[in-house]
């Protein structure tokens, strides 16, 4: 066996104890179960700084509480679902400001062992599974690989959910990757954007690409 193949196999029994990804300087991570309070903190601190030193003292105050709350909202919500990390764009693109228009979450999730027996369920089962399961209704489907593991591709168009805070519309895009050393146990990467306000839309579209572009620089760490 060649040296490449006898590092791939290896790689791919290993078990996998962490991530990493590559992002534009312009996104932050939050990590969500550890450190999450430090970090909000940073990234608050350097958005305020960022405030023009001329602006209006009577807006300052008011602006700086609404992009907190709005920020620590996103926070918790990501928190509540008991997620690893959450990425937003923090830092200006142009003119454009502290947006929180576009997200990553990332998760992990266990799946249940389904034979009998109590044996490990192959991942391609699995894959067959996610694949066929519809609750991502009118979504494309698709199977692959990420970083030498076996992954499911899923994107759809998720309703406006004002109850939940969602008030409009908003494309979705979802890697679900089997972690190595340990079948059961999945990594969720889910990519959200309300694009520029229809996330059908070509900014929509160009956020989708870009997201498939990030996620081709997922490694596994061991």
């Amino acid at each position: 066996m060649a040296a490449e193949q006898r590092a791939s196999v290896a790689r791919e029994t290993m078990a996998a104890t962490g991530y990493r990804l590559l992002l534009p300087s312009q996104w932050a991570q939050i990590p969500l179960r550890q450190g999450t309070e430090e970090a909000v903190e940073r990234i608050l601190h350097e958005a305020y700084a960022r405030i023009p030193a001329d602006a209006p003292p009577d807006k300052i105050g008011p602006y700086k509480r609404e992009l907190a709350r709005r920020f620590r909202k996103a926070v918790a919500g990501a928190q509540e679902r008991n997620a690893l990390d959450l990425y937003l764009p923090v830092k200006p693109v142009g003119d454009e400001e502290f947006n929180l228009g576009a997200s990553i979450l990332v998760t992990e999730t266990v799946l249940p062992v389904r034979d009998p027996e109590g044996s490990r369920t192959p991942p391609s089962e699995i894959a067959v599974q996610l694949l066929t399961d519809n609750g991502a209704e009118g979504g494309d489907l698709s199977s692959g690989e990420v970083d030498g593991a076996l992954a499911v591709r899923r994107e759809h168009v998720a309703a406006a959910a004002p109850d939940r805070g969602a008030t409009a519309g908003s494309r979705r895009v979802e890697y679900m990757v089997s972690v190595p050393g340990d079948t059961n146990r999945w990594f969720i990467a889910a990519f959200s954007t309300v694009g520029g306000g229809d996330p059908r839309d070509e900014l929509a579209d160009a956020l989708v690409e870009w997201f498939d572009a990030v996620m081709a620089t997922f490694r596994w760490r061991h």
